[in-house]
């Protein structure tokens, strides 16, 4: 019998195959085991073996820790420390629920406590995937709140602060910037979002609103508190796809991808970049966000397989594809489909993403370059990036065996760190610092740890 109606023990094990459009006769048969004992798993009263499980990862297309997650029955409510952030049924409704309780625990002080204790949960990353991926978007992004009328000119408002925000966070860093960015989404944007919007003005309001959260997540990001950071990402993602905006989504997706990047999860990393491209293929994006998209790709697949150590030559030779493909997508230049956000993302940007890649491939020559190239268009404009390509260009001496040089570089990117409100700087420096320890006995490496540790201490 259908255990549709019933309480069941693993309700994201009927999610999933809901997802997929299976009814339980046809999950059964494609998993090679009997009506009967697929509803008894769905009703937590059977066990799941190894083998079904492999299976299950396989048909779904979905990573082993969330059919652990579906299968074992744990799950991650709400409570009142944690306000999963929800890409739901894409509803305007459910949507700006999700995020006035998020950023009502970002304002209230003991509650935002908590939130920066939240770890970075990688199985929440595979339920927000998949419903971007397979759940319909709202049919209507109108809403009929108790709040004022809200219109365009609002909404323009909201893009114009995103962008004065962007400016400050590269500026001077997170620190600096994020208590402004929470204050202004729940001062400003929240009454917006519980007012009255029409269709047409709702889905821009939920594509400002998108790119408002992501700024959220990013200035978690920077200031390494991940959990949070990835609350407001995936809140990101519920606005983008409340308003039917690929383009924002497929942006989301690629911060997403970084945030996996710094958290050393290949995997996730992996999925993720794959998703933003598929997404941006998808909404035929214009050229700038495809050119983000591909690098964020080549990013991941060569931190994935990581050529310069494994010798993985068919994946560098993949990265170097992408790469290619980026460089031809961004050389066709803007047009008037490009989202607001967009704007940042200019030639020199992709080239000192595209410097990470050069360095996993084990080109130092080039990503020492590339590096060197971005301190020079970024200083004094855009001090945070300035820094870390500071570091890489440090870290790529210290592959081409130019100890010297390395320091030489790296003592200014000290300084520049010491300006900024930044943490996640700060985990460069720290990053740089394990590549001296095969000449940890020399003077001059001595002295610069000496001089980095008075430097961060104070």
């Amino acid at each position: 019998m259908d255990a549709e109606g019933q309480k069941t023990g693993r309700p994201e094990l009927i999610r999933a195959r809901r997802r997929k459009g299976l009814t339980q006769e046809a999950a059964a048969e494609v998993l090679g085991v009997s009506l009967t004992t697929w509803a008894r798993w769905e009703r937590g009263e059977q066990g799941v073996r190894a083998r079904h499980r492999a299976r299950l990862a396989k048909v779904f297309d979905a990573a082993s820790d969330d059919v652990d997650r579906w299968v074992d029955g744990w799950t991650l409510p709400e409570t009142p420390s944690w306000p999963i952030a929800d890409c739901g049924d894409g509803s305007v409704a459910a949507t700006v629920k999700s995020a006035n309780s998020l950023w009502r625990f970002e304002m209230d002080p003991s509650r935002r406590h908590m939130l920066a204790t939240l770890p970075f949960v990688p199985a929440v990353l595979g339920e927000w995937l998949a419903s971007w991926r397979y759940d319909s978007p709202a049919a209507s992004a109108a809403h009929n709140g108790s709040g004022r009328a809200v219109g365009m000119a609002d909404v323009e408002r909201i893009n114009q602060a995103q962008q004065a925000f962007r400016q400050m966070d590269h500026q001077f860093g997170a620190g600096l910037v994020r208590p402004a960015v929470l204050r202004y989404l729940d001062s400003n944007i929240t009454p917006l979002l519980n007012g009255r919007y029409d269709d047409k003005v709702g889905a821009a309001l939920m594509s400002a609103a998108a790119g408002m959260s992501w700024m959220a997540g990013w200035t978690a990001f920077d200031m390494t508190r991940h959990g949070t950071a990835q609350q407001h990402f995936g809140q990101a993602l519920g606005f983008a796809k409340a308003g039917n905006d690929p383009l924002t989504g497929a942006g989301v997706l690629g911060a997403l991808t970084q945030q996996a990047f710094h958290l050393d999860r290949g995997d996730w990393a992996m999925r993720l970049a794959r998703a933003a491209t598929d997404t941006a293929t998808r909404a035929d994006a214009p050229p700038r966000v495809m050119a983000m998209v591909l690098v964020k790709e080549a990013w991941a697949t060569a931190f994935r397989f990581n050529p310069a150590e494994s010798g993985d030559r068919h994946a560098a030779k993949q990265v170097e594809r992408l790469l290619a493909d980026a460089e031809r997508m961004h050389a066709r230049g803007a047009t008037d489909r490009d989202p607001a956000w967009s704007v940042w993302y200019e030639e020199m940007e992709l080239r000192a993403e595209a410097g990470n890649c050069w360095r996993l491939i084990g080109d130092h020559q080039r990503a020492l370059a590339t590096a060197e190239a971005a301190v020079t268009e970024f200083q004094g404009r855009l001090p945070r990036s300035a820094q870390i390509n500071r570091v890489h260009a440090a870290e790529a001496h210290v592959k081409l065996g130019d100890v010297e040089q390395a320091l030489e570089a790296a003592r200014p990117a000290i300084l520049a760190t010491k300006a900024l409100a930044s943490p996640r700087t700060v985990g460069f420096l720290k990053g740089f610092d394990k590549h001296l320890d095969p000449y940890a006995d020399t003077i001059a490496v001595r002295e610069f740890r000496d001089h980095l540790r008075r430097e961060l201490a104070a």
